[in-house]
């Protein structure tokens, strides 16, 4: 009878759904900026194939109202764990901020020069207004130097500071902006309206860690399995992304998160992988190179002083590890 009752039990248990574990939240900063950009998909990808539901997190997305304050965010403990450019996370640490690099972003995002129809070459710039972001950017850093490159001294156009992709698109589509840098899909949409790509960012920087996933050395520290776990599961994103048999998902994930069109969006993905141009990281990595390059920049364009700091400071790869 006991055995009977035992048994009868133990059938129940097994056959009983496992209650899940409790979800550890964590508070995300996003620029509010990236939205609706390719910078975002590794974020949506997580989200919508539930890698971070599988590593137990709750992920609260807090949008950021600009570049300067996704480090400032982490600072004022408005965010646990934040996005941020690369050159931000630099000047912050380098202004006291007790932030680090924990996870790898998109590693070297491609800014192609788009001009007016009229204008068929770099040649053609001379003397017109070109649409800069800020000074620390990467994104004026690149086009410095491929205009650079092309023959063109800063002397020879002027220029506009101009925030954001976006802005900078409704720039040149209002006419006020003769060429600005312009990121995906925003470039590959104005090459098929008949506006000129005059080149990109990787002829002139092939290596780069353009972005990371920053938080406060000491919540991470205090947090290691979390951030561990959060870090395992952009890397899973990642990994999604890249591999081919996957691609018509990602696809319909990338169009639906960025407005931009199937075939638009299927176009992006293969100028990234086929054949693998280094936009993306393989599995949520951070490249220290990539790091230097980006001091090796600020020092060129004298945003940072001598003697420049080594990549080591601003990045804590124990947490991919």
């Amino acid at each position: 009878m006991h055995v009977r009752l035992l048994l009868a039990i133990a059938t129940m248990l097994v056959a009983a759904p496992i209650s899940a574990q409790a979800q550890d939240k964590l508070r995300y900063g996003q620029i509010v900026g990236s939205v609706k950009s390719v910078s975002s998909l590794a974020l949506y990808t997580a989200q919508r194939k539930g890698f971070l539901a599988r590593r137990n997190i709750a992920l609260e997305v807090i949008h950021l109202p600009g570049v300067h304050h996704m480090i400032e965010g982490l600072d004022k403990n408005l965010v646990d764990i934040s996005h941020t450019a690369t050159p931000y996370l630099i000047e912050g640490v380098l202004k006291g901020s007790n932030t680090v690099g924990v996870v790898g972003g998109p590693a070297n995002t491609i800014f192609s020069v788009i001009a007016k129809p009229g204008i068929k070459s770099f040649a053609d710039l001379k003397g017109k207004m070109f649409a800069m972001s800020l000074p620390v950017d990467t994104i004026s850093i690149a086009s410095r130097l491929l205009l650079a490159k092309h023959g063109l001294k800063e002397s020879d156009y002027r220029t506009t500071e101009l925030i954001g992709t976006q802005t900078r698109a409704k720039c040149l589509t209002a006419g006020d902006c003769d060429a600005v840098p312009l990121g995906q899909p925003d470039d590959i949409v104005f090459a098929a309206k008949g506006y000129t790509k005059l080149g990109d960012s990787l002829e002139v920087i092939p290596v780069l860690q353009f972005s990371m996933i920053a938080a406060r050395r000491v919540w991470a520290v205090q947090n290691k399995d979390l951030t561990v776990r959060f870090a395992r599961a952009f890397g899973d994103a990642y990994r999604f992304m890249r591999d081919p048999k996957n691609r018509d998902e990602v696809v319909g994930i990338l169009a639906a998160t960025t407005d931009a069109p199937p075939d638009v969006a299927r176009a992006m993905l293969a100028f990234y992988y086929e054949p693998d141009r280094g936009v993306m990281p393989r599995q949520a990595e951070i490249s220290v190179p990539g790091v230097a390059k980006v001091i090796e920049l600020l020092g060129a364009t004298d945003a940072l002083k001598a003697p420049l700091p080594t990549a080591d400071r601003f990045i804590d790869l124990q947490y991919l590890n």
